[in-house]
């Protein structure tokens, strides 16, 4: 019998986990249910289950569906039969980029990002009660892309992004808003970048074209609070800004720098014409331009004396910019290489080695005589955990592409629009990782990486920031389906796709009774809610 097309189910078989970077209990992901809001086909890759957040009060789920511009709501009492409630039609705002469910159980609201018709209007956020009906609306800073409610709801924090159009016409200015929650009444202010010029952001990257200001060019892309700070990504711009959210200053804006790619600790796959799974040390630097980021705190005792120490956690992304005729993206074969810092440059750039790796084209040519004496990639197919101050303690190098090689290798960087694409992802960001969130079970915090294009979440035991290890891997993708963009009849069988949103929810919060992962795909437009067992060593 087929499931009707607002509920699936499906559990395709996920290897056990290897040995390599694996300590301690281990993490085992069961799919109860995956829904999506509409036909399968017509959701194809077109953002129609983008973020997704739980409520534990009413059990329901709100999922940002970007193809209808709604926020479709479903009661997910019982997470094996999530069903759909009801579709709220946010059109009237623009184009909704995401959700948060209000944590003030007493508080009856959500709040969703919306971004305007136009990039050269301010866009909106919109509040609605958590069945749906309107509350009210904010205007805020142009194209907010993510909002996130401090831990008491007190405070709404948006990351206004300020993209430029797309032929780079009009660049407003990134910005983030704080939004204070008094009583029924929602007051905003927005903390701006207009006062900084680049000397006060040394290694940051500000690289637009000639006359683009440092606020123009920072653009706010993911928040996570922890306490009285935000932390802020700037993804393009390679940084985190970190701003207090009570006295709504700006504190500090950390540049993350690079990692090296030709040192042991830090190998990728760099080309997808070499016909195998080749992970190596290539004389490149990986900027980490995360997307999603969260934070958390550690508390470790030094004598009698309890020390609480923050940290924030980024999936490193990577992206380039390509508004109009500005592109700041080549590949390494189309770059001049100086003779003196590539003395093996015609075999470097010959496709099978770097020659087809996406390369930043704005920096690199260190001496200004027009040609690249350092390459540089984006984003390092890692996930990273920095210090409160922008320090790095701990990066995962290679053990995402080498757990994708060991327990995946027929389908290693593979793509997430198409089946049968085996390494067509290692000349650009390979795996992917983009998003990221944490969640404790028994004591021990996890941090849960959404893989864009492999479409698995990979799973860290993160408790002591520098002594991390893989505890687990979630996947609900069907790799034996065939399909791609000209051939989506046996898309909707292919399972979950592009992974966007994550949303981890505690056990006692849970309608089970254990903690739960839910996931919302851009791709296949769809929201599995995933159910989070823990095996002993």
């Amino acid at each position: 019998m087929k499931l009707p097309t607002h509920l699936l189910t499906a559990a395709f078989a996920v290897p056990a986990l290897t040995a390599t970077g694996l300590a301690g209990e281990t993490l085992a992901f069961t799919p109860l249910s995956s829904v999506r809001n509409g036909e399968p086909a017509e959701l194809f890759d077109a953002s129609a289950a983008e973020i997704v957040k739980f409520d534990a009060v009413t059990k329901r789920m709100f999922v940002v569906n970007g193809a209808a511009d709604t926020i479709d709501i479903f009661d997910a009492s019982n997470p094996a039969s999530p069903a759909l409630l009801r579709s709220v039609d946010l059109s009237a705002w623009g184009n909704p980029n995401s959700v948060d469910v209000n944590p003030n159980a007493g508080l009856n609201e959500i709040a969703v990002a919306v971004g305007a018709p136009s990039k050269d209007q301010r866009g909106s956020v919109v509040f609605l009660t958590k069945s749906g009906d309107m509350q009210s609306s904010l205007t805020v800073g142009y194209l907010p892309d993510m909002l996130t409610y401090n831990s008491n709801g007190g405070k709404l924090i948006v990351a206004n992004e300020g993209e430029p159009t797309d032929d780079y016409s009009f660049d407003p200015e990134g910005s983030v808003s704080i939004i204070d929650n008094i009583g029924r009444r929602h007051i905003h202010r927005e903390v701006t970048f207009s006062h900084l010029k680049p000397k006060d952001v040394p290694g940051v990257r500000i690289t637009g074209p000639e006359g683009t200001t440092v606020a123009q060019d920072l653009e706010p892309e993911f928040v996570a609070i922890q306490g009285l700070f935000a932390y802020v990504t700037c993804q393009e711009n390679n940084a985190v800004a970190k701003i207090n959210i009570f006295s709504r200053k700006l504190e500090a804006i950390f540049p993350l720098g690079t990692v090296n790619h030709a040192e042991l600790g830090h190998a990728l796959d760099v080309s997808d014409r070499d016909d195998m799974i080749r992970i190596a040390n290539w004389p490149v630097r990986g900027m980490f331009m995360p997307d999603g980021i969260a934070a958390y705190t550690v508390d470790t005792k030094v004598g009698r004396q309890l020390r609480r120490d923050t940290y924030f956690v980024t999936a490193n992304e990577g992206d380039a910019r390509e508004w109009g005729d500005y592109i700041d993206e080549a590949r390494v074969k189309d770059l001049d290489l100086d003779p003196s810092a590539f003395p093996l440059a015609e075999a470097l750039q010959e496709n099978e080695n770097l020659g087809r790796l996406a390369a930043v084209n704005t920096e690199g040519d260190i001496d200004g005589d027009g040609d690249y004496d350092q390459l540089y990639s984006f984003g390092t197919r890692s996930f990273t955990i920095f210090d409160e101050n922008g320090t790095l303690v701990f990066d995962s190098g290679p053990m995402i592409e080498t757990y994708l090689a060991d327990n995946y290798p027929d389908e290693f960087n593979c793509a997430h629009d198409e089946s049968g694409s085996f390494d067509s992802r290692s000349d650009a960001k390979g795996a992917e990782p983009e998003s990221v969130t944490l969640g404790t079970i028994r004591g021990r915090t996890y941090a849960f990486v959404g893989l864009e294009r492999f479409s698995g979440i990979m799973t860290f035991d993160i408790t002591d920031p520098r002594d991390v290890s893989i505890a687990g891997f979630a996947l609900n993708r069907g790799f034996s389906v065939e399909f791609d963009e000209d051939n989506l009849e046996n898309f909707g069988d292919a399972g979950d796709l592009g992974p966007e949103g994550l949303d981890f929810v505690p056990a006692d919060k849970s309608p089970t009774g254990k903690p739960l992962l839910v996931v919302a795909n851009e791709v296949s437009g769809t929201t599995t809610i995933y159910q989070i067992s823990v095996s002993a060593p």
